[in-house]
């Protein structure tokens, strides 16, 4: 069975261009969130790389200073400091920018994400950022032992350390030419440059391997494997109906587990052909270091601080009789410029899709990762179908690299406009850092991102269409 697809590409690297992207992978995600049914007819949408973690709304700066950015257009003061972000389930997360140049889109919804699912996989200092993270404010709440240690005379405040500390991440990055305007921040940002280190990306707070699988009725499909930081996790099973249990290895019903658990989907022999589901969930403090990222284009955070937040994961289980049985997910691969599709088929018949014009086919019992290359902040749609009508449903956009790189890649770059009186300094707890990059194109900006939402929807209708012609 072949699948539909549809690339919408936003290859110019100016606002409007990033604007009209983000605009256009929030409608699509909009239209394709839902799991219509449990049988494997089911089309299950999600955005690739969100596979586990905590999953957040940011709500905008809430400590923070003034920076002024250098470039060759001139210098631009900016707010830099601290983000909160609420966790769905309860929690609140504290974070620093490392996409300096994107906009924000306040209330936009965020999810922990690997680093080679953003910019952060391809920077060779991402673990100095780590460093900078785990020694300064707001680790390091002693800012009188913070501020001697930089070398600060008379003090540093909540702000001074926020804007000095997030002054330091920019510079490594973004690449960015930037100052604190504060000479305390300033001398802050530079204390934190000059002894950053090399320190290993956080493990994921909670994680399920695989998130996939698949099987014949009859048999207990995993094991699934729980990775998190957590002291317990809580096993939500599938829904009663199914008849499908989450047992341990000896076939014992699991309710909870911990680290390492690992966990399987026991499906009655008389099931008939479909798909459960199974989720974990804990309370944890997510590890500092991890990366977040929106598919609604909003910049790209790393985390700073966290309260005790609820984070979940789910695992999905296909079974049938006969023929091929596949089992699909995906995530970001930042280092090779594109998406990975993991395509597992436990069937006795191999299965056949189409990306992109070129045509896969997994074997019986084999399980392959096919890269679908990507441009940078190229929308994606796309539906992979199986026997029996099986769907799976993947949205979001690609979005591995910070300006500043794509600057030296040599594509059009995008330059901060001068920042309203709101966003530098004050205390205003809505200012969002890149509202900084507002500009009078605002509203030609948003009528092409309303036309391309428009566009994108006709291109899925009529690649639909044309299959269901094919078909018939």
């Amino acid at each position: 069975m072949l699948s539909a697809f549809s690339a919408l590409t936003g290859r110019g690297r100016g606002a409007a261009a990033r604007l009209a992207a983000a605009t256009l992978v929030s409608g699509l995600l909009a239209a394709g969130t839902t799991v219509a049914g449990a049988g494997p007819s089911a089309a299950a949408a999600g955005a690739a790389g969100s596979q586990g973690g905590a999953t957040a709304t940011i709500g905008g700066l809430k400590t923070y200073g003034a920076a002024v950015v250098h470039g060759d257009s001139g210098d631009q003061e900016i707010s830099a400091g601290l983000f909160e972000m609420s966790v769905d389930g309860g929690g609140t997360l504290q974070t620093y920018c490392v996409d300096l140049y994107n906009p924000t889109q306040k209330d936009a919804k965020y999810h922990e994400t690997p680093w080679d699912g953003t910019s952060l996989g391809a920077n060779e200092n991402s673990g100095r950022i780590r460093w900078i993270l785990q020694n300064s404010y707001p680790q390091v709440n002693d800012l009188a032992a913070l501020g001697r240690k930089a070398g600060v005379q008379g003090g540093l405040t909540e702000q001074d350390a926020a804007a000095g500390t997030q002054v330091a991440v920019w510079r490594y990055s973004d690449g960015a030419d930037v100052d604190a305007v504060d000479p305390q921040a300033e001398k802050l940002a530079d204390y934190l440059e000059q002894n950053a280190r090399d320190v290993a990306e956080p493990r994921a707070s909670l994680t399920l391997d695989p998130p996939v699988l698949s099987g014949h009725p009859g048999e207990r499909l995993g094991p699934v494997t729980v990775h998190t930081g957590a002291n317990a996790v809580t096993v939500v099973p599938p829904s009663a109906m199914s008849g499908v249990r989450v047992v341990d290895e000896e076939g014992k019903p699991v309710t909870g587990t911990s680290d390492g658990g690992q966990v399987w989907f026991d499906v009655p022999e008389d099931a008939a052909d479909g798909t459960a589901e199974l989720t974990v969930q804990a309370s944890t403090t997510v590890p500092v270091g991890r990366a977040f990222t929106s598919e609604s284009r909003s910049q790209t955070q790393i985390l700073a601080g966290s309260s005790e937040s609820t984070v979940s994961a789910t695992a999905s289980a296909t079974w049938a009789s006969e023929g091929a049985i596949p089992a699909l997910s995906a995530s970001k691969n930042c280092a090779e410029g594109g998406v990975d599709i993991v395509a597992a088929n436990e069937g006795d018949e191999s299965f056949t899709f189409a990306l992109l014009g070129t045509e896969y086919t997994i074997a019986a019992g084999e399980t392959r990762t096919v890269t679908i290359p990507l441009q940078e902040d190229q929308a994606y749609d796309f539906t992979i179908e199986g026997p029996g009508g099986f769907e799976k449903r993947f949205t979001g956009v690609l979005d591995c690299m910070t300006h500043a790189a794509e600057a030296a890649d040599n594509t059009t770059t995008q330059t901060l406009a001068e920042p309203s009186p709101a966003t530098v300094g004050g205390t205003s707890t809505d200012t969002n850092l890149a509202a900084t990059g507002s500009s009078a194109a605002t509203p030609v900006i948003a009528a092409v991102a309303i036309g391309l939402v428009v566009i994108g929807g006709a291109s899925l209708l009529i690649v639909r269409r044309r299959q269901a012609s094919g078909q018939g």
